[in-house]
């Protein structure tokens, strides 16, 4: 019986799995560079750590399971809850602030769609114990500068910027109670996906009383934060709700100084206000972003924010804090889109060949010494001639070939044969066991 990988998810094969390592090294490289450290935690979790903390959409989205004890569990489905356990486990202990990244593998039982799969990983970078939007700005970086490595410009995706607390003051002061605000935010996170008048619809049946949808979405197409705390301040002025007027002027300021400090990063040309983000998950708490490619297609490549309380609920202490999920899939295909998606399998570096089975015994001592020399090197166990070794060697994408055995009457002379382009030249093998990256001409 012919069994089929699961839907949703992938059998990478090596020529598949090449270009995503590809991501993954950059991905860890970018946060090591800028002072992050990397944890791990389990991949199973039990199902109340995302019942009360990542919001009725993504826990509709769970896999779970029931243990042999009757304990509930679920696959991850993100990272955030995993290390906000962690850390308030051991928060007494650990240095602030707390800078850690990890590339875990998530599953959510979603509609599977292009770029859209139910096992994918996901680069997750957090800073805990930092209040300053300093530390929002600074994950902000780590992300745009991942993507400028990777290859991806100014012209090919932007990060759209908003704040839960600038809109969750609006709405107070609006009129609506704090207790719908979850529910409102759901319906504002999915404004771009439905049909205006549907979102209309829904939005003036639920609350259109306090904010008329044709005015909030006035509101959210701003993307002039001084013409916007006007707006802003003329719905708080109005209002029987003084606290969240002031609350208002707050997250304003607090924007306006998230944006001065990516300015100082030099990364502006990324950034643009849009308070259509609002991100989904119910623990963010101020500053909210996401990352969007620049095409039609204005497909989500990272998103995350800042979740102050989340650690609160978990432990003893709130501590703030702030980061984000980057998925492989959406981020992938754009690198594909772009020509940029990498070399399909890692080189074999050097490929070791015998002319003469006979040396064949030098075939394996040469392998091992260059191997113990750092380079990559590999070679055929079966006996063949040597026309199709040097294809072997051309398939695993050598760079070069060591050829022994050339000289049936001076098994010291070793021949090597750069195969992009064809040259070749003589060397002893006494000379090559000595200094191998010398003697090849390859560092890596």
């Amino acid at each position: 019986m012919k069994i089929p990988a699961v839907k949703g998810t992938r059998d990478l094969y090596p020529d598949l799995l090449a270009p995503i390592r590809r991501i993954f090294d950059v991905w860890r490289a970018v946060s090591i560079r800028h002072g992050f450290e990397e944890f791990e935690g389990p991949t199973l979790e039990y199902l109340d750590l995302y019942r009360e903390k990542s919001g009725d959409e993504l826990v509709g989205q769970l896999y779970r399971l029931t243990d042999s004890g009757g304990r509930e569990l679920a696959l991850r489905p993100e990272m955030t809850p995993t290390l906000a356990r962690m850390v308030a486990a051991q928060i007494s202990s650990l240095p602030k602030p707390i800078k850690w990244f990890s590339i875990p593998t998530l599953f959510r039982g979603e509609n599977v769609q292009r770029g859209r799969l139910r096992e994918f990983y996901q680069w997750n970078v957090d800073v805990i114990g930092a209040a300053d939007v300093v530390a929002d700005a600074e994950v902000i970086l780590v992300g745009v500068e991942a993507l400028r490595e990777m290859g991806l410009r100014e012209a090919d995706f932007a990060v759209h910027i908003s704040n839960r607390r600038m809109i969750a003051a609006m709405l107070q002061a609006a009129g609506i109670a704090p207790e719908r605000l979850s529910g409102a935010y759901a319906l504002m996170d999915k404004s771009g996906k439905l049909e205006a008048a549907e979102f209309d619809r829904r939005w003036d049946a639920a609350y259109g009383a306090h904010l008329p949808s044709a005015r909030l979405r006035a509101l959210l197409a701003s993307t002039d934060l001084n013409g916007l705390e006007r707006e802003m301040r003329r719905i708080a002025g109005g209002s029987k709700h003084a606290d969240a007027a002031a609350e208002l002027e707050a997250a304003v300021a607090e924007t306006a100084r998230l944006m001065a400090i990516l300015s100082d990063f030099g990364i502006t040309e990324y950034c643009k206000l849009d308070l259509r983000v609002v991100r989904g998950l119910a623990y963010y708490t101020g500053p909210v972003f996401e990352f969007y490619d620049r095409s039609e297609k204005e497909r989500a490549i990272c998103g995350g924010g800042r979740y102050d309380d989340l650690l609160g609920k978990l432990g003893k202490s709130r501590e703030p804090a702030v980061g984000f999920g980057m998925g492989d899939v959406v981020l992938a295909l754009l690198l594909e889109e772009k020509s940029l998606r990498g070399p399909a399998r890692r080189t074999a570096g050097v490929y070791v060949i015998d002319a003469d089975p006979a040396a064949r015994p030098i075939v394996h001592r040469v392998v091992a010494a260059l191997r113990r020399a750092g380079l990559c090197a590999d070679f055929g166990y079966a006996a063949q001639p040597i026309g199709k070794q040097l294809k072997s060697a051309d398939k695993k994408g050598a760079r070069f070939a060591v050829i022994l055995g050339i000289d049936p009457a001076d098994a010291g002379r070793v021949r090597i044969r750069d195969m992009a382009g064809g040259h070749e030249r003589d060397a002893t093998l006494a000379n090559l066991l000595e200094d191998p990256k010398k003697m090849i001409g390859i560092d890596t």
